[in-house]
C-alpha cells in the first residue's frame, strides 16, 4: 500500500474492477491443465513469516520515525516474527523535498544523511533481541512509487530512465553492507512496493530488467540475503518472466477493492460502493466475489512456488470503516488462502495510520481493549493468532 494522503489509489480501483476478468488472464508460471485450478500446495521455499507493517514509521515530511521498541515486544509476545518496514528512499537523503518545492536533482539522490539510518538500524536491532525477522522495503524507491507521476520531485522514473535504475542500485548497495554481517534469517530486501498494472510501457519483462542489477549488486556483497520482489498489478500478479533472478515474490491481498478500501478516507469519490457484505460483495466489473473465487484468483502463486520460488504475503488488511463482522469473515478467507498456500503473511497496518491495523484503529462497531493506553482489537488479534 502507498502511504502518501492524497493517493487516490488508482490501483486498487483497477484491483476491484478487473480483479474478476484477471482469473482468466493472470500470466501464468507453469502450463495450465485440468488438475491446475486444485493444485496440491507445494513446499514453500520462504518461511511462513506471520506479522505486521509498521506504517508509521514513513513520514511524509521528514522520510521516517523511529521504531518503537515496545511494539516488536509486542508482536513477539503475540506469537508473530516479521516485521515489513516500508521505507522511501529520501529519507536518508540530505535534501527534503515537500509539496511545492523544486524537485531533486541527480546529485541530490546521491547525497547521503547517514544518521537517518540509525533508525533503521534500531529496527534490525530490535528484531534480533524479540526473534523478529525484518523486511525491509523501499515503498518510495528511486524513481518509483505506487502512483507516482512527473510532479512528485523525481528527476527520473524507474521503469524509463537508466539513471533511476543505477540509483536503485546504489541505494540498495547501501543496506547490502550496512547489514552485510547480519544473517539470512534476521532481515530481508523487498526491492520496492507495488509495481503497476501492465500496459504498453511495463510488463513482467521490462520489471525484470529494470531489477536486475539491484539484484545483481545485493548478491554481489551477501550472497545469502534473501530479495523479494512484489508482483506486478499493485502485488495481484505474480511474474514468471523474475524466475530467472532467482528471487522470491510478495503477493498483496486487497481483493476485492470495495470491500478492503470501503470509505477510505482517500477514496471518498467512490460513493457508489454499497456496504459490503461477505461472501456476496460485487465488484466494479460486475463479479460477486466469495471464498472460491478468492481461491482461484490466487492460484496462480501456487504453480509459482512449485517452481521453487518463495512467496509471502506482504500485506493484507482492510478498512475500518467495513462492518467488522464482515471484515473479519473475508479475512478469515485470506488467511484460509495463506493456510492453503503455505506461505506467510503480515497484516496493513500495526497501529493507527491508515486504521487498518489492531490497534487505534477506530472502529465503531467494535468492544476495544485497553492495552497500555491504546485500543486493541481483540478479536482481529486472536483470529490473527490462529493462522
Amino acid at each position: 500500500m502507498d502511504m502518501a494522503k492524497n493517493s487516490t489509489r488508482r490501483d486498487f480501483l483497477k484491483a476491484a474492477g478487473l480483479a474478476g476478468m484477471a482469473i482468466t488472464s493472470l500470466p501464468n508460471p507453469v502450463p495450465q491443465g485440468e488438475s491446475d485450478r486444485n493444485p496440491p500446495a507445494p513446499k514453500n521455499s520462504l518461511p511462513g513469516w506471520r506479522g505486521f507493517n509498521l506504517q508509521y514509521v514513513y513520514d511524509a515530511v521528514k522520510g521516517i520515525k523511529s521504531p518503537r521498541e515496545e511494539h516488536f515486544k509486542w508482536i513477539a509476545d503475540w506469537g508473530f516474527d516479521f516485521v515489513r518496514l516500508p521505507m522511501t528512499y529520501r529519507a536518508w537523503l540530505r535534501k527534503k523535498v515537500r509539496p511545492g518545492d523544486p524537485p531533486l536533482t541527480i546529485d541530490d539522490v546521491y547525497d547521503i544523511d547517514e544518521t537517518t539510518l540509525e533508525m533503521i538500524d534500531s529496527a534490525v536491532h530490535y528484531g534480533d533481541k524479540y526473534g523478529i525477522h525484518v523486511d525491509l522495503c523501499f515503498h518510495h524507491a528511486p524513481g518509483y512509487r505506487t502512483g507516482i507521476t512527473e510532479k512528485t520531485g523525481e528527476p527520473f522514473l524507474l521503469w524509463r530512465d537508466e539513471a533511476a535504475v543505477d540509483a536503485l542500485v546504489f541505494h540498495w548497495e547501501i543496506f547490502a553492507k550496512r547489514y552485510q554481517g547480519v544473517g539470512a534469517s534476521k532481515i530481508s530486501f523487498n526491492l520496492l512496493n507495488e509495481p503497476p498494472w501492465y500496459s504498453d510501457d511495463f510488463n513482467g519483462e521490462v520489471y525484470a530488467n529494470r531489477i536486475a542489477p539491484a539484484v545483481k549488486a545485493i548478491r554481489g556483497i551477501s550472497p545469502e540475503r534473501i530479495i523479494i520482489a512484489d508482483g506486478a498489478g499493485a502485488g495481484n500478479l505474480c511474474v514468471p518472466e523474475l524466475a530467472a533472478l532467482g528471487i522470491h515474490q510478495s503477493v498483496h491481498c486487497y481483493i476485492p477493492g470495495n470491500l478492503s478500501h470501503y470509505q477510505v478516507d482517500w477514496m471518498k469519490e467512490q460513493t457508489h460502493w454499497p456496504k459490503p457484505q461477505w461472501p456476496g460483495v460485487v465488484d466494479n466489473a460486475g463479479y460477486a466475489w466469495g471464498p472460491e473465487r478468492m481461491a482461484e484468483f490466487y492460484t496462480p502463486w501456487k504453480r509459482l512456488i512449485a517452481q521453487g520460488i518463495g512467496v509471502h504475503m506482504g500485506e493484507t488488511g482492510g478498512s475500518h470503516r467495513c462492518p467488522h463482522p464482515v471484515f473479519l469473515a473475508w479475512l478469515t478467507d485470506v488467511l484460509e488462502i495463506c493456510k492453503d498456500t503455505g506461505i506467510g503473511f503480515a497484516l496493513w497496518d500495526f497501529i493507527g495510520g491508515s486504521k487498518f491495523g489492531i490497534l487505534d484503529t477506530e472502529r465503531k462497531d467494535v468492544e476495544y481493549e485497553d492495552w497500555f493506553g491504546h485500543t486493541l482489537d481483540r478479536k482481529m488479534l486472536t483470529l490473527l493468532q490462529k493462522y
